[in-house]
Parts: C-alpha cells; structure tokens; sequence
C-alpha cells in the first residue's frame, strides 16, 4: 500500500536501474528539461500505425476480440451510445450509424467509414479508476468495450500520420512502451506525475464526501455492479452500486476539485475567495505529501508549472469552448505549501497565457526555470468530449518549435506526453506492479539536441519516468511512490520502470 502522511517516511535514498549508464557529468549537460502533457489518447489510438513500433501491425484479430461481462466474444460491437461527434459538433454522426461494426478496431479517420476527421471532437469516454483495471483484465485488454460508456468508441484510431507531432516523432525518439502511470483519469495521473503518489481524503466516511466511496468487490479491483445494470454490453453501459471518488481506504482516485481558486467549485459564502468552499463534497482537503517541486526547491533548483489560461480562470473570463480551463490538470493547486498566500504560489504557479502566449514568451527569452511542466488550456489539450486531436497538435507541435530556437534549447530535454489513454483501447498489456498502476499504454516523445534521432525506444516507461529522471538529473532524494513501484515490479517479475536515459546520447557532446 502507498499511503502518504509524514513527510519524513516519504523520501528514500535509491539509484535508478539505468544509474550507471550514464556519467554524472554527461548527464549535467542539460540544463532545462521541459514537460507538455497532452490529454486522453492511447498509443494505438495515435501512433498505432508509426513504423517499427509495436503498433496495430503487431495485433492479431484474436488479441483485438472484445468479450462481453460474461466473458464471451461479443459477435459485433455494441453502437457508440450518444453517437461519435461531441455534443453540438457538426458533422453529427448519431448512434444509428454507429451499429453493426465488426468485433476489431476501427479507424475513426477511414474515408471508406466514418471518414471523421482529427479536428472534429468525438464524445467523451469514461477513463476512471476501477473501469480501466476492468477493462485491462489483467493484461488481456479485452473488457474496453463491456466496462464503457461510450460502446464501440474505444476500438477507435486515427492515422497519426497526419498530425505534425508524428513529423516530430519522426525526427526524435518516440516511445512505444510507455504507460500512464496510474489507472484511470487526468486527476490521479497529474498527481502520479508531480509525486508518484495518490492523494488522500482523511477520514472520509466522516466528511461532506461520504457519499463519495466507491462500493468495490472483494478482489478491490472491480466495482460492484448494480441490480439492474444491464447483462450485456450490447444494451447499454454498465451500473454500479457507487462508482465514487474515492477508495473504501480513502485514497481519491477519481476528479475532486482543488481546495484553492481556481477551482469549479466556488468560495463559501462568506469565506476567502482565494479558496473552494470546503464544505463541498468535491473539495479535496490539502495535500501534505512531498512533490517534485518541494525536492527542487529544497536543492534551489527552479522550477515552475505554467497553465494555459491560469489568469484568465482566476479572472472569471474561463469560457466554452475557450479557453475551457480544466481546474483539475493543476497538481500542484492541491498542496498546502503552495497555498494563496505562501511566496513559493507565485513563484511556481505560472500563468501560461491564453493559448500559451506567456509559455511561448519564456521560451523565447531563454528564461525556462530548469524544469517546466506546460500544460495547454482545455481547448488545446486534446481531451475528447471539448477537444479535437489536431488543434492540440498543432499547438503542442507550435511549441516545440519555438523550444527548438530557444537561447536554452543546447541544453534542454522536451518530454511530450499524454496524461493517459481517455478510455482508448490499446493492445500492450501494462506491468503488473502496484495497486495504482501502471495503466494503459500512451505515446511519449523524447525530444532534444541529445536524443536519438529517428529512433523508436522500446525501453519500459511509464509517467514516473519523468520523475526518474528529474531525480538523477539533479541528485534528488526518490520519492517513496517511486520505490513502492519498483519494489511492486520486482515482486511481480515484470521488470523495471527505465528513466528516459536509453533515448539519449550524450557522450562526446
């Protein structure tokens, strides 16, 4: 169990698997490592079709079959309830349309099918906690389609070939093993990935989320099923008894808000405006537990995490379809030393500027601190549902560019990757480690004057290699998340979580 309370507990000195690989000093050789997190997309959904990845071409017709809550092969999929295209988007396929398709993956993009192109957004998929180790079944990835809401939807991909990021890729390293490192959404992945931990609601069955809880079957992976949840997948999502937010131990794996503006849940009545009304059922209570930014800070590293429309939320002027400012992608807006108030908020907390024109204006000057994580307003993310594929593409695409004539760009590592799959089938069965993760596979870009160039590293990844890698980079103690994973993955025989160094090259430069 990874469960986080004093903070002495939570660093443990370790090195990583690859730590005598590569010297000190090579590694010393960047100075700016760089962070964009993307939203919602598996591997195969994106880069299925790159060449010499482990991709669609690897899948046989029986790895792909889905099965039905009874475990038998379902002889079509089911339609996707709602229909594909995103409420109010234009072209609308309905869910009529979307009947009879065969029991394999499908191309969302097909001229010959749907013929939906990467810039209209598709309706949005369940991507949570206990519905993604359900759907995984235990590596064979064959229940997507029973555990969803959206039916056929998660057999969906596209041919990524037609987004600039894959002439990115093209260039650079593209990872092809590498997972979200935690099961489920955005929330508990932003977290896994500025901590290698899971938040924690304290004593929960006692608070205004009590309601919350989610009713689990005694394996602890699987939810509880409803009485009158329907049989078969062909009639419609399944039911649950309480798919909440949080596990029966207290652990919050599925979206609560965060306790500080912004945030969607408003002050209280008469309380400080600079915070959530805590009396809210959705307002996580502060998070104590060591981050990255606290290791950082305490080696006077700089660092800082730049959101996408971050002043204009704080303004009120959030607004749909943009920016549409998601308040929980904002890690670090959950943790009490970063409070309204404390002078590390200000430092650390950066506005990227509506469509990222502040981010872009600190590349461009050369004043990155030495680790940024970027994160693109809601229309620029890519999440299903509010989001198309190419718009954020194009951005994040627009972005590297800049970082690719930045005064800094000699020294730096790019990492571009995605929060985690949006509910997306994809074929690679993750590593068995601990109760949290590894989830499903999603794709990850390497990018630096010191990266591999045209290479596909199949090298085992997953969110916290990022971590790793920040941790060896600046000789950082490893956070506890980090060790329990490794220590889960010995126990299991499923090898270990490499830290991003096998796409680098940085001998004699």
């Amino acid at each position: 169990m990874r469960y986080w309370i004093a903070a002495a507990a939570l660093l443990v000195v370790a090195t990583s698997s690859e730590a005598a690989e590569i010297p000190a000093q090579d590694l010393a050789k960047i100075d700016t490592i760089v962070v964009l997190y993307a939203e919602n997309r598996s591997f195969d959904a994106l880069y299925g079709e790159f060449p010499g990845t482990n991709g669609l071409a690897n899948v046989t017709p029986q790895m792909a079959l889905q099965r039905d809550r009874d475990g038998s092969v379902l002889k079509e999929l089911p339609p996707i309830w709602g229909g594909l295209t995103a409420k109010g988007v234009t072209p609308k396929i309905d869910e009529a349309h979307t009947k009879g398709l065969p029991n394999a993956p499908f191309a969302i993009d097909d001229p010959k099918g749907f013929n939906l192109p990467l810039s209209v957004p598709t309706r949005d998929l369940w991507h949570r906690f206990y519905e993604n180790q359900m759907q995984i079944d235990g590596g064979k990835n064959d229940r997507f389609v029973a555990y969803a809401d959206s039916g056929a939807l998660v057999m969906g991909h596209y041919d990524g070939a037609k987004l600039p990021l894959w002439d990115i890729a093209k260039r650079y390293t593209l990872a092809d093993n590498f997972f979200m490192g935690a099961f489920g959404g955005s929330f508990l992945n932003h977290f896994e990935l500025i901590c290698a931990c899971a938040p924690v609601y304290p004593d929960a069955d006692k608070s205004p989320a009590k309601g919350l809880i989610s009713v689990v079957e005694p394996d602890g992976v699987s939810l509880k099923p409803a009485p009158d949840s329907p049989a078969s997948a062909m009639d419609g999502p399944p039911k649950f008894v309480s798919d909440g937010m949080i596990t029966p131990d207290f652990f919050v794996i599925n979206t609560m808000q965060p306790p500080y503006q912004p945030s969607a849940n408003r002050p209280a009545p008469g309380g400080d405006p600079a915070y959530a009304d805590p009396g809210k059922p959705t307002t996580l209570p502060p998070q104590i537990m060591p981050n990255i930014g606290d290791l950082l800070s305490a080696k006077g590293i700089s660092w800082a995490w730049y959101a996408g429309a971050w002043q204009a939320a704080l303004d009120g002027k959030n607004g749909k379809p943009a920016p549409d400012f998601q308040y929980h992608h904002q890690p670090f807006n959950y943790f009490a030393d970063l409070a309204p108030g404390k002078p590390a908020r200000a430092e650390h907390l950066r506005d990227g500027g509506l469509d990222g024109a502040l981010f872009v204006a600190a590349i461009d000057a050369g004043k990155l601190p030495q680790v940024a994580f970027y994160k693109p307003q809601g229309n620029l993310n890519e999440h299903p549902g509010y989001a198309d594929v190419l718009s954020g593409d194009e951005h994040l695409a627009e972005v590297v560019a800049h970082l690719e004539k930045s005064p800094q760009w000699a020294h730096m590592l790019v990492i571009v990757t995605y929060d985690e799959n949006g509910g997306f089938w994809d074929h690679a069965a993750p590593p068995k480690a601990d109760r949290f993760g590894p989830g499903t596979r999603v794709p990850a870009l390497i990018i630096s004057p010191f990266a591999k160039r045209g290479f596909v590293d199949h090298t085992l990844y997953d969110t916290t290699s990022i971590l790793r890698f920040i941790t060896r980079r600046f000789d950082l103690p490893v956070l506890a998340g980090i060790t329990a994973r490794d220590e889960a993955m010995q126990k299991a025989g499923s090898g270990r979580i490499g830290d991003l160094t096998n796409a680098l090259e940085l001998g004699g430069k």
